[in-house]
C-alpha cells in the first residue's frame, strides 16, 4: 500500500487512550502523579505515545480519564503542541478497559485503542491496515513474551506417580501489548455505564462468532504498570530514543483545525 494510502488511513482513524486507571502497582508514586504522566527518559510515558502517533499520522485522539484527570489535561490541553486533536472522556466511577468505549460518539471508521502506559516502538498503522485487511470486528496486538518460572514443575498421574519434572523451565506465550483495533459495531457489545474489561468484550465476541484476530509482532513493548517492565524502561530508553521518536514535532499553530 502506498505511502499516501496508509497517511489517510492514519488520518481518519480515531484514536481512544486509555488513560483512567489509578496505577495501584507503582503506588505511592502515582498517589501523587497519574501513571500516564509518570517518566519514561525526559518524557511523560502518554507524551511518547502521542508523538508517536503524530508522527504516523494519527490526529484526533480522545484521553478517557478519571484518577486526576484534571493534571493529565492541564499538560495536554487540546494536544496542539503534538499536532493533534486531543478530547477528553471523563468517568466518575471506573469503567474498566473496555467500559470507556461505550461513551464516545459514534463515528463509523473502526477505532484504534491503546492502553496509556504502553513504551512500545510498533507501527500503530500497520495494526489499522491488518485489521481491514482481515476484515475483522476486534484485532489485537500481541506478543510473545518468555518467562522463567522459579519453581521446579513436576506433571503426575492422578494416582501420584510423577511423570516428569522439569527445573524452573521457561514458559513461552502470547500476551496482549494493550493495541487493539474495534469496529464501529463493537461497541453494541459493550453494556453502558458498568465496569467492563477487555477479556469480557473479547469472550462476547467470540461467542457470538465475530471475527477477532491478532496482529503478532516483535517490536519492543514494555507494560510500565508493572514495575519491573517500568524499571527496565527507564534502563533501555536512553540508549534507543531514535527507535521510539524518530522525528521532533513541532508545535502547531494556534489556530490549526484538524
Amino acid at each position: 500500500m502506498t505511502d499516501a494510502f496508509m497517511s489517510k488511513l492514519c488520518s481518519n482513524t480515531p484514536v481512544v487512550i486509555l488513560a483512567g486507571g489509578k496505577g495501584t502497582r507503582l503506588q505511592p508514586y502515582t498517589t501523587v502523579l497519574p501513571k500516564p504522566l509518570m517518566p519514561v527518559g525526559q518524557y511523560p510515558i502518554l507524551e511518547i505515545l502521542l508523538r508517536q502517533l503524530s508522527e504516523q499520522g494519527f490526529r484526533n485522539v480522545t484521553l478517557a480519564v478519571g484518577h486526576l484527570a484534571g493534571i493529565i489535561q492541564a499538560y495536554f490541553k487540546e494536544g496542539r503542541d503534538w499536532g493533534l486533536n486531543i478530547t477528553y472522556s471523563y468517568e466518575a466511577t471506573p469503567l474498566g478497559t473496555a467500559g470507556p468505549i461505550a461513551k464516545l460518539a459514534q463515528t463509523g471508521r473502526s477505532t484504534l485503542v491503546l492502553n496509556g502506559d504502553l513504551l512500545t516502538n510498533v507501527n500503530f498503522g500497520s495494526i489499522v491496515r491488518h485489521h481491514y485487511e482481515k476484515r475483522a470486528s476486534a484485532t489485537i496486538g500481541t506478543t510473545r513474551r518468555i518467562e522463567t518460572v522459579q519453581f521446579g514443575v513436576i506433571e503426575s498421574e492422578t494416582n501420584g506417580e510423577i511423570t516428569k519434572f522439569r527445573e524452573k523451565p521457561n514458559l513461552d506465550y502470547l500476551v496482549s501489548m494493550g493495541i487493539y483495533v474495534f469496529a464501529p459495531d463493537v461497541r453494541d457489545f459493550i453494556p453502558l455505564g458498568v465496569k467492563f474489561d477487555f477479556p469480557d468484550l473479547v469472550q462476547r465476541l467470540l461467542a457470538s462468532r465475530k471475527r477477532v484476530v491478532g496482529y503478532e509482532t516483535t517490536s519492543y513493548w514494555k507494560d510500565i504498570g508493572r514495575p519491573d517492565d517500568y524499571e527496565q524502561a527507564n534502563i533501555d530508553f536512553p540508549a534507543m530514543e531514535s527507535l521510539f521518536l524518530k522525528q521532533h514535532v513541532e508545535s502547531k499553530a494556534v489556530g490549526t483545525r484538524f
